[in-house]
């Protein structure tokens, strides 16, 4: 007997999905419906028999140790000894069906359109174009229906045909003998996965999947106001569907590249404002830079450090309502000269002087200022 991880043609530590994958290429490949060659039909018995072994980790961890012996009984015969032995190759290969009624469920939606997949895309976008929305150009990658065949999956002038395996039905039934009795198990066919058919001339372009991997560019409209997560749906632009099924939907979810001096919560922006001890004391008009260019902002006269002051209207717009936006809060921090020369110290202590003879005491203006 030929070792069934070569006919396989995967490694004897393969997973069960890489399993899975080499099964279906192979029966593809050797399908009598399409494969014509000699020997054809028994390459597809062998590879089947092997992946019914290896696709159930029971029978695989006894083939592993014992080879064909520990899976078969006289003549090759499934050993029934463990109430069935190996699992069947349907069921592992489709998963989730209980018996005939939930199979044959199975099949009938196999047999019908399919909706194409969903995709993502991930978009990293500035700080600004987060604030105030932007039209973006992506790139993307996804299926569209093959536009040689239509979708058929089938040469021109040809189509798909029964399928031999299951005769067109779409499923397949198998029957299991146990001590306790004989059971039929039912699953959609593994050549034609459910449809009942299968392309016994496959278009050249597709290879007959019927659909095609193509670049594509979009423009993708960025709302005002979104932030990093936000999940945009881009109707129809995912993975074209199947047998006429509708294609699935795109999803752009957006990353915001921190700013250098701005930071964002919720619909408010926080920055740092540093001024002297003098335009606290004082007051100043400045300069600050907010996310709608520069600005003048008014320090008011004894400004605490540690202050927090708030420019109206100039935050994160509100996401669906753009008219509505925060506010930007500006955190002050006030900066002591570490070096004053003799005339700043005089100027300094008449101050001094000043404030400690003020009627407020040490609570006017200058007091807190030399306490």
């Amino acid at each position: 007997m030929a070792d069934y991880y070569d006919l396989l043609g995967v490694s004897r530590d393969a997973d069960a999905d890489s399993l899975k994958r080499a099964y279906r290429r192979l029966a593809r490949q050797y399908h009598p419906d399409v494969n014509k060659e000699p020997g054809a039909e028994d390459k597809f018995k062998e590879v089947g028999r092997a992946y019914e072994v290896l696709g159930d980790p029971k029978t695989r961890a006894r083939y592993d140790q014992f080879g064909e012996a520990g899976v078969s009984g006289a003549g090759g015969a499934p050993d029934m000894g463990d109430m069935g032995g190996f699992a069947d190759l349907f069921e592992t290969f489709f998963s989730g069906f209980g018996g005939a009624a939930g199979a044959g469920a199975g099949a009938q939606r196999a047999r019908g359109p399919r909706q194409g997949d969903d995709l993502r895309f991930d978009l990293n976008i500035s700080f600004k174009e987060a604030v105030f929305g932007e039209e973006k150009e992506i790139q993307i990658r996804h299926l569209e229906t093959c536009g040689t065949c239509k979708g058929s999956g089938a040469k021109a002038g040809s189509g798909p045909v029964g399928c031999s395996t299951c005769g067109g039905a779409g499923q397949v039934r198998r029957a299991t003998r146990t001590p306790f009795g004989t059971f039929t198990q039912v699953a959609p066919c593994p050549a034609c996965e459910g449809s009942g058919q299968v392309i016994a001339d496959p278009c050249t372009d597709c290879s007959g999947q019927g659909v095609q991997q193509v670049r594509k560019k979009l423009r993708i409209n960025i709302p005002a106001g979104v932030d990093s997560g936000t999940r945009l749906r881009v109707n129809s632009e995912g993975n074209a569907g199947q047998r006429g099924g509708p294609p699935g939907d795109l999803y752009v979810v957006l990353f915001v590249q921190a700013d250098q001096k701005l930071r964002r919560d919720g619909i408010n922006i926080h920055s740092e404002l540093t001024v002297s001890y003098l335009q606290a004391i004082l007051g100043d008009k400045l300069q600050v830079d907010t996310v709608d260019g520069p600005e003048e902002f008014q320090i008011p006269a004894g400004t605490q450090p540690g202050t927090v002051l708030t420019l109206k209207d100039r935050g994160v717009p509100r996401l669906g309502n753009p008219v509505a936006r925060g506010n930007h809060l500006f955190s002050v921090k006030v900066v002591l000269p570490q070096k004053i020369d003799a005339s700043e110290r005089e100027l300094l202590e008449q101050l001094a002087t000043i404030a400690a003879s003020h009627p407020k005491g040490k609570g006017g203006l200058f007091g807190g200022l030399f306490q």
